[in-house]
């Protein structure tokens, strides 16, 4: 009689952790190259993205509601890292005063800007202004201190309170600068800042709003003969000022 052989192994079923395959990885090497590839990409393009330094006028702080309007207005359009708005000291205090000559806010300004640059290092730097603003604005350009891709003036006072014109800054300037002002605007002259684009030597361009005041305010009548509204001169405006600052970024 032949011997019993001896009855088979049962497998096992309850496999542990411990035990088990290594698990395939569920993404493979080319793929996640390609991720960070894209993610390359996109922190490039982020670094593209302006940093925007918006200073007020003469008469009204940072927190009006026409700053605000065009500060989301510009982050908006320019895709801006930051539009930094900030207030000059003689405003910002518990009893507001007159405000002092331009050439004495250029301090406080310029370390708005530093302390700005020093988040957003690397970015490109785009000064803009409103009325006095922005003449401090073309003045902060002049440091040594900071490399700016563009400044935007909007209202640019280029007369004096005596009836001076006053374009001594702007001549002197050496990056893109852009104008958007108001046809009806009595402290900008269209014909007066004509005759200073052409004496100056940097890349400059003009936007004009047509029956805008100092503020770019159109009236009634003349918004009802163009057949436009308010809301869309200014963001032809600030199309305007987006494809300008676009243009100086890739050209500097």
């Amino acid at each position: 009689m032949a011997p019993k052989r001896p009855p088979p192994k049962r497998r096992r079923t309850n496999v542990s952790d411990d035990e088990a395959p290594p698990p395939l990885p569920s993404t493979s090497p080319v793929k996640e190259t390609e991720k960070e590839k894209e993610k390359g990409n996109s922190k490039e393009k982020g670094d593209k993205a302006p940093l925007v330094v918006f200073a007020h006028g003469a008469g009204a702080p940072s927190t009006s509601d026409w700053m605000v309007r065009w500060k989301e207005m510009i982050g908006e359009a320019l895709e801006a890292v930051e539009v930094v708005t900030f207030d000059y000291p003689y405003i910002s205090g518990a009893k507001r005063k007159a405000p002092p000559k331009a050439e004495k806010l250029v301090d406080h300004h310029l370390s708005v800007v530093r302390d700005t640059m020093a988040k957003h290092p690397g970015h490109p730097l785009v000064l803009m202004g409103k009325s006095m603003g922005s003449r401090v604005s073309c003045m902060v350009v002049g440091s040594d201190e900071i490399d700016v891709a563009a400044v935007v003036c909007l209202g640019y006072p280029i007369m004096g309170m005596n009836g001076a014109v006053r374009d001594e800054t702007l001549i002197q300037l050496k990056v893109p600068t852009m104008f958007v002002q108001g046809s009806k605007d009595g402290l900008c002259p269209l014909d007066k800042l004509a005759s200073t684009r052409k004496k100056m030597d940097c890349k400059n361009e003009l936007h004009v709003i047509d029956g805008g005041d100092h503020s770019f305010k159109i009236g009634k009548k003349f918004l009802e003969s163009s057949g436009k509204t308010q809301d869309q001169a200014e963001q032809a405006a600030v199309k305007a000022i987006a494809d300008f600052i676009s243009k100086s970024i890739e050209e500097n």
